[in-house]
C-alpha cells in the first residue's frame, strides 16, 4: 500500500503543512507495445526535457522505475543515441548520456521490491527525499507502464 498527499500551495499553507516538492510538470506518452513496450521512459523524458529546454545536467536527482534491468539499460541506451532520436524521437539530438551517480541513489524497483500500484509513489518520495536530504533542487522522475506507456515529471525542492 502507499499514500501521496498531493495539495495546492494555497491549501498546504491554511493546513499549516510544509511541502517538500512541487510538480512543476508531467507528462505521458505512449508507442507501439509491439517493438518499444517498456521504452516509454525513453521517449517521455525527451519530450519533457525539450518541452522544458532543459537537459539531464540541469537535475540533482533521477528517478526511474526498473522494470527489469534490461530495461532500464535499454532506456539509458537509446537516451544516449543518435540513431534512436533520429528514427523513433524525430528529435535532432540525444539527450545523452544520465550520470550514474544521480539515479536510484537509494535503491531502485528491483532491490526495494516491484511494488505493483505503488511504484508512483515509491519514486515521487525518493526523489523529495533524496532533494531535501542532498539538498538539492531539481528532479526528474520516469517509468514506463504496460501496453507501451511512459511517464516523466519534474519536480523542484521547495524552499
Amino acid at each position: 500500500a502507499s499514500a501521496c498527499l498531493l495539495a495546492t500551495k494555497e491549501k498546504a499553507k491554511a493546513m499549516g503543512w510544509k511541502p517538500k516538492v512541487v510538480i512543476k510538470d508531467f507528462l505521458y506518452v505512449s508507442q507501439d507495445p509491439k517493438d518499444q513496450l517498456l521504452l516509454g521512459p525513453a521517449y517521455a523524458i525527451t519530450k519533457i526535457l525539450e518541452k522544458n529546454n532543459l537537459t539531464v545536467k540541469d537535475f540533482d536527482v533521477v528517478e526511474l522505475h526498473e522494470a527489469f534491468a534490461g530495461q532500464l539499460l535499454a532506456n539509458l541506451k537509446a537516451l544516449d543515441s543518435d540513431y534512436f532520436s533520429k528514427t523513433y524521437l524525430q528529435s535532432t539530438k540525444k539527450v545523452g548520456s544520465v550520470p550514474m551517480e544521480k539515479i536510484n541513489n537509494w535503491g531502485g524497483s528491483l532491490s526495494l521490491g516491484h511494488p505493483f500500484g505503488a511504484t508512483g509513489v515509491r519514486l515521487m518520495t525518493a526523489a523529495a527525499n533524496r532533494l531535501v536530504a542532498g539538498n538539492g533542487q531539481r528532479a526528474l522522475i520516469s517509468a514506463c507502464a504496460g501496453g507501451g506507456l511512459g511517464h516523466a515529471m519534474i519536480v523542484e525542492r521547495c524552499a
